[in-house]
């Protein structure tokens, strides 16, 4: 028995619109979810940062709605909403109470069809200072903002579709015109190159008349080819890099190519990055910190991504008088460790947490129906939703010692190194 049966149907509207319905009627909400096969790894060459940019433009108003009305529209009925962009898709969401749910479908049903109407050159300025600002706010001026940009030039190569972060080059978008953004939007929003997940306290039947209701008289259009996803070779000369910088503490940060997100190779990655760096218990925080009293904090992540390679990297900031060098050298050192195996409790702990996570993320509607459209986008079909827990609970510590010695060794790790301006 599946450890998870939540029920699901799907269907695709004649134009592609792809619809997956996942009743709850426990209270009375809709969760409205529509993820799109557009991130920054589409982008091409001189045109960066566009797939956030919509990201923003997409409230910016459309043929019937009003710029700012869609925010004011769901928060006026009781709700929330918002959107997010990764490398590999963009998603807009609203959750609502059940009676507001064909507002939801409307707003974003007309933005789909006709977002283009409002894509004039006071728009952009608008929403193309908003990113500038947001830029200065999470990469310019924090403390290791850049720390991103370094781990991706480190592991991918400049022309590869993940070689540049999600927000782009602001000389880029300033280059940027109303009509590029416009073939951008009717290159990758139209309905074959969409998922729309409800889930909530709507029937099947009724989801599908709404979702027919608002979307099927929008035209689709031919669906551009996705960049290559040929795996990369892990890195056999990779660089170290050294930055100085006004950061608080000196750090190291180690980075490897890994398989696509959904290898059975990187979910063992996983379960092994978990091991090693999640929470104050796991092997980085109890040796490089309590231990050895090399670091304030470490850790490590597995970045999953579909396109062929996955990254994954490991931190430590050092304790004051610790050489980066010796830090380096134990982080990399406990990290190669794990080709050993977890032990018997370690593994009892990263399976126990992972499923905890799982569970409580689905037990919410939103997140549910993210969950689906992640599923139905990346990861092959909406039924990945009610088997993915099973297919990591029968990952084995021999897997993850596996996958550890394959692909987390030390001479595969590119390097990036912060030191201390000095003043």
């Amino acid at each position: 028995m599946s450890l998870v049966t939540y029920p699901f149907h799907e269907a695709t509207l004649d134009n592609g619109l792809r619809v997956v319905v996942s009743p709850d009627h426990n209270a009375p909400i809709v969760a409205v979810n529509l993820w799109y096969g557009v991130g920054s790894r589409h982008e091409q060459a001189g045109r960066t940062g566009f797939a956030h940019l919509f990201e923003h433009l997409m409230f910016q108003g459309s043929a019937g709605v009003a710029s700012g009305e869609h925010l004011g529209s769901i928060q006026a009925a009781g709700g929330s909403c918002n959107a997010t962009t990764s490398m590999d898709r963009t998603n807009y969401f609203e959750t609502v109470p059940v009676g507001a749910a064909e507002l939801a479908l409307w707003l974003e049903a007309d933005r789909l069809a006709t977002l283009p109407e409002a894509l004039d050159q006071t728009n952009l300025d608008t929403q193309r200072e908003v990113v500038k600002e947001e830029k200065r706010q999470r990469y310019d001026n924090v403390p290791y903002g850049h720390t991103l940009r370094h781990l991706l030039e480190l592991t991918f190569p400049a022309d590869h579709p993940y070689g540049h972060t999600t927000i782009g080059s602001m000389a880029d978008l300033d280059a940027a015109t109303p009509d590029d953004v416009t073939a951008f939007f009717t290159r990758h929003y139209h309905p074959g190159n969409a998922v729309l997940s409800l889930v909530g306290d709507l029937t099947v039947e009724h989801a599908l008349d709404l979702a027919n209701r608002h979307f099927a008289a929008i035209p689709d259009h031919p669906r551009s080819s996705d960049p290559d996803a040929t795996p990369l070779p892990q890195l056999t000369d990779p660089e170290h890099r050294e930055v100085t910088e006004d950061v608080p503490r000196e750090a190291v940060y180690l980075c490897w190519r890994a398989p696509h997100q959904d290898d059975p190779r990187f979910r063992a990655l996983e379960l092994g990055t978990d091991i090693l760096g999640s929470g104050q218990s796991a092997r980085l925080a109890r040796s490089l910190v309590r231990e050895q009293d090399l670091a304030d904090s470490a850790g490590i992540s597995a970045w999953g991504l579909t396109g062929g390679t996955s990254l994954v990297f490991a931190y430590a900031q050092a304790r004051d008088g610790v050489s980066t060098d010796d830090l380096r050298e134990a982080l990399q050192r406990d990290v190669a460790a794990l080709a050993d195996g977890p032990t018997e409790s370690e593994y009892a702990r990263a399976t126990a947490q992972l499923e905890r996570d799982w569970l409580s993320e689905l037990a919410s509607v939103d997140q549910r129906a993210d969950n689906f459209g992640e599923a139905t986008t990346l990861l092959g079909g909406p039924g990945r939703v009610n088997t993915l827990l099973e297919e990591y609970a029968a990952i084995t510590p021999a897997e993850i010692a596996t996958a550890a010695n394959d692909w987390l060794r030390p001479e595969n790790a590119a390097t990036l190194t912060y030191r201390k301006q000095t003043r």
